[in-house]
């Protein structure tokens, strides 16, 4: 039987140009025909001189301001190629090399161009294999270029050592607003390597750090930087590992920090001692306006707790409290209506009470059964499609990994069925899938029910 990977990666990397291609409006400045015909020309010739099959979309949009390139296959050759034109393309400022395999070789030479082009301001080079060869590139690059607001490289292998890179360069550069590192490998050094970067930062608004294994001292080190920043007001660091030691790191850093607006801990191991810790901090804080804590082991008595934190003063100013995998009981609802009264912008979203709890009736796909349809269709069995997934033969696997895999074999999964699949996979919140309990014998999978 074929391995898996080399069939999921075809899923995104054959797909045909023409299912990218659409005469759908989108707002862009127009060329003259000579210019157009110049720029065509231009990468034609690149093309020709890398071999490598010219992108139709890319030519029939090349001036239009928002360029979309992901899943084209562009790979570092067809990177090459598109860094030839962007050198003289002034009118595209939001260019999206989403999964195209460029990797280190490929962006080394995108970077060339993005030292001196000044009109790209939104990059998102996610889930191109980049690796830390690549964080060292991009980081030199960042320290030259003026123009990039928001930059998105979730999905890259970035290392501790990468981290280092991000930070050297974030803070130096004032001009980068939105970061996107979700979905690496950061670990405890790389969390403090980020505390760094969040301390020295002047200019960094939106970070988003989840989907790593960001634990202990790092967490530690990251909330420390978050104390004393005082540009970012959005903050996702859900799906790592702070635990409680994190949680009273980040209660020291909510009691000063005056500018952070949005912060999501879902999934870091916080439970009711955690919550308490937390909720020391959010009695000085005065600008937190949405506050998500869901799939922590949370029981009601914590869920109280967090409530009265929130309410018991009126300076507070959360409007949107995510709690919704704890089922929570009369006392706690009797203090959430008292509060709604004085506070109606309030918003707690929580599981149901004990003894009873509202199922909907989802509307999507079980998101199993997507996957037993894919098996279906290869003819392979579940056991082997996770064994491809499993880089040391440990039979488990890192939840990062797992999402990884999903996207790159191209199954129609949105963030609510993959957080469904995840919850229904690691039950105890250890951030791994255990597949041995799945057995080897069959190649059905159970829909959880």
């Amino acid at each position: 039987m074929a391995a898996l990977c080399p069939q999921m990666l075809s899923l995104s990397l054959e797909t045909s140009e023409d299912q990218y291609d659409t005469d759908l409006d989108a707002a862009g400045s127009e060329k003259s025909p000579s210019e157009a015909t110049d720029g065509k020309h231009l990468y034609m010739q690149a093309c020709h001189d890398v071999s490598v099959i010219p992108a139709s979309y890319f030519l029939r949009h090349m001036y239009r301001t928002h360029m979309d390139l992901k899943h084209h296959g562009l790979g570092p050759r067809g990177a090459r190629a598109l860094a030839a034109v962007l050198q003289s393309n002034t009118s595209i400022t939001h260019l999206s090399l989403e999964d195209n395999w460029i990797q280190a070789e490929g962006l080394m030479h995108l970077v060339q161009v993005l030292r001196e082009n000044n009109s790209i301001q939104e990059l998102d080079l996610s889930d191109n294999h980049l690796g830390m060869q690549g964080s060292d590139v991009l980081s030199t690059m960042l320290l030259d270029n003026l123009s990039i607001k928001g930059l998105n490289v979730a999905h890259n292998g970035f290392s501790d050592l990468s981290a280092k890179h991000f930070a050297e360069a974030l803070s130096a550069n004032f001009r980068v607003t939105k970061l996107d590192l979700s979905h690496n490998e950061f670990c405890e050094k790389g969390g403090e390597y980020l505390g760094q970067m969040l301390a020295a930062s002047e200019g960094l608004q939106e970070l988003n750090l989840s989907w790593n294994h960001i634990r202990m001292k790092g967490a530690i080190a990251l909330s420390a930087g978050l104390r004393v920043n005082g540009m970012l007001k959005v903050l996702d660091v859900s799906y790592n590992g702070f635990g409680n030691e994190g949680a009273l790191a980040l209660g020291e850093a909510l009691r000063v920090n005056s500018s952070l607006l949005h912060l999501n801990i879902s999934c870091n191991r916080i439970s009711n001692e955690g919550v308490r810790l937390i909720c020391k901090g959010l009695e000085s804080n005065e600008t937190l306006v949405v506050l998500k804590m869901s799939r922590n082991p949370i029981t009601v008595e914590g869920a109280i707790t967090l409530l009265n934190g929130i309410t018991k003063r009126p300076e507070n100013k959360i409007e949107e409290l995510d709690i919704s995998n704890v089922l929570v009981n009369d006392q706690f609802l009797s203090l959430l209506n008292s509060a709604s009264a004085s506070r109606p912008a309030l918003h707690v979203r929580f599981a149901g009470k004990k003894g009873f709890v509202t199922k909907k009736r989802s509307a999507r796909p079980d998101p199993m059964r997507i996957i037993q349809d894919f098996l279906d269709e290869h003819k392979l069995r579940l056991i082997d499609f996770f064994k491809n997934m499993d880089k040391d033969g440990s039979m488990s696997i890192p939840v990062s990994d797992f999402c990884r895999y999903m996207s790159v074999a191209g199954l129609p999964l949105d963030a609510a069925q993959m957080d469904s699949l995840v919850q229904r996979l690691d039950k105890d919140l250890t951030g791994t899938i255990d597949y041995r309990h799945l057995g080897g014998s069959g190649h059905r999978c159970s829909n959880g029910h």
